[in-house]
């Protein structure tokens, strides 16, 4: 799992389905060539974001593979592949401070959101008859739950988040617990403020679920009751959040980003039957 390597993947994972995907995770990386695709972001940073496009011939559907905290696109392989193969032109963005895109903080997603953007608007520009599904895992799903509560084109037909956090200063405060046995205050409070200063929003304002809240795309969330670094506890959170038309897929055993490795067959079953109700 991308996003924390100090984590062990989950000793459930589905041993032979792994080795299988891995390889074809790896043929894919040899015959298939991305584009790269360039943005500046928006604000008054103007920030040079890159991202990778996998394009195919005379098709309208799209998907946009947001990872998680630490990753990049080129780690997106597993989700990059499955996409292109059901016959989806995919493009995968390195977010803010990760992979080739400038910054020099993180944004947990919510000045990401603004960035997905752009990115939505240049898959406009490249196909105006683009059927668009947004889709992330950790990270990558808080930032595209983040994105869902803006005022998004019709194009964007379906959003999938996989362990994404429900808000960033949830996250921030299970894991000073967990991990840390710190309190929130004073802790989370002085990173707070440096946040503030730094990277110019607060922690306690970036929230999935007052996004999500506001939303109008259908959705599915998709979580592995094993998480402890994304407590599966949110899941309900977002969930609940969303007055869309919505599903939710709860992998048993699955660490965090897992759920792909431990039920494979269900996770894309489950995906596929989703978003082709849209797409």
């Amino acid at each position: 799992m991308e996003d924390n390597p100090n984590l062990e993947d989950s000793p459930f994972i589905n041993a032979e389905a792994e080795a299988q995907s891995v390889q074809l995770d790896d043929d894919f990386k040899a015959a298939v060539q991305a584009e790269k695709w360039k943005i500046e972001s928006n604000d008054k940073l103007n920030l040079k974001l890159q991202g990778n496009a996998y394009l195919q011939d005379s098709q309208h559907k799209w998907a946009i593979v947001l990872h998680g905290y630490t990753s990049s696109s080129a780690k997106m392989t597993r989700w990059i592949r499955n996409f292109y193969e059901q016959g989806f032109n995919v493009l995968a963005p390195d977010l803010r401070g990760h992979g080739e895109s400038e910054g020099e903080y993180i944004g947990m997603g919510w000045h990401d959101r603004f960035d997905v953007l752009q990115w939505i608007d240049e898959v406009l520009a490249q196909d105006p008859e683009a059927e668009i599904v947004l889709f992330g895992v950790s990270m990558g799903g808080a930032t595209a739950m983040m994105t869902a509560g803006e005022s998004l084109p019709k194009n964007v037909k379906v959003i999938v988040e996989d362990c994404g956090y429900s808000s960033v200063s949830g996250v921030f405060v299970y894991q000073l617990d967990d991990l840390f046995g710190l309190p929130e205050f004073p802790v989370l409070h002085a990173a707070n403020t440096v946040t503030k200063m730094r990277a110019g929003y607060s922690i306690y304002e970036a929230s999935a679920v007052e996004q999500v809240k506001k939303s109008t795309t259908p959705m599915l969330f998709i979580h592995g009751d094993a998480d402890t670094f994304v407590p599966f506890e949110m899941l309900q959170e977002v969930y609940d959040a969303a007055s869309v038309e919505k599903d939710m897929l709860i992998v048993e055993n699955a660490a965090h980003g897992d759920a792909v490795k431990v039920d494979p067959e269900t996770y894309w079953q489950t995906l596929w039957t989703f978003i082709g109700k849209y797409i």
